[in-house]
């Protein structure tokens, strides 16, 4: 019995050469939004968002992420967080990202957008991968997107920092932003 036969497990989807047109929405179960930023010059902070949505249509990606479902370790940390410092939550419940056309070259996703975070809006550009479409279980047609992008914090009106007792500050201006997604194609109506 042979030992090379590939079983669709251990198989990928396609990698399309454009973004698949229709309307594609997020199925929240298989994705994730989160982002990281240098902390005290020698670590990394991670947080991620357990309420966001998202969805692809006709080749531009729109979402949300609701502030208040931020998960990080450290309740007391996730009220800063939350505080005017940073997110300013109570003011500024949702981060929003829109972008235009995206563009797919030799399997990889690029595209532009514009990200709001307190009311502040600043440009962004990302890049990543694309799978799909494929048809899953229950006969779901999805396609998957791996994003990552990099904006200044300061821009965004995260300027919150410290003084560490030997130089340095507290968190590196350059956050992160990393989303996974699986995209479900929308049911015609």
């Amino acid at each position: 019995m042979s030992t090379d036969v590939q079983t669709p497990t251990d198989l990928e989807a396609p990698v399309p050469q454009q973004i698949p047109a229709g309307t594609w929405k997020l199925d929240p179960v298989h994705s994730a939004a989160s982002f990281s930023v240098r902390h005290m010059l020698v670590g990394t902070f991670r947080g991620e968002f357990d309420q966001f949505d998202v969805t692809l249509s006709d080749g531009r990606l729109e979402g949300t992420a609701e502030v208040a479902s931020l998960r990080i370790k450290d309740e007391r940390l996730k009220g800063h967080l939350g505080s005017p410092d940073f997110f300013d939550a109570e003011r500024h419940p949702q981060i929003s990202f829109q972008s235009q056309q995206l563009s797919v070259e030799d399997g990889k996703v690029s595209g532009q957008g514009t990200l709001t975070v307190k009311g502040v809006t600043a440009p962004v550009q990302f890049t990543g991968t694309i799978a799909g479409p494929a048809i899953t279980l229950g006969e779901v047609e999805k396609i998957g997107l791996d994003l990552q992008a990099t904006v200044d914090r300061d821009a965004l009106g995260l300027s919150w920092n410290a003084p560490l007792p030997k130089g340095g500050l507290v968190l590196g201006r350059q956050v992160t932003i990393d989303v996974t997604l699986e995209l479900a194609r929308a049911e015609q109506e």
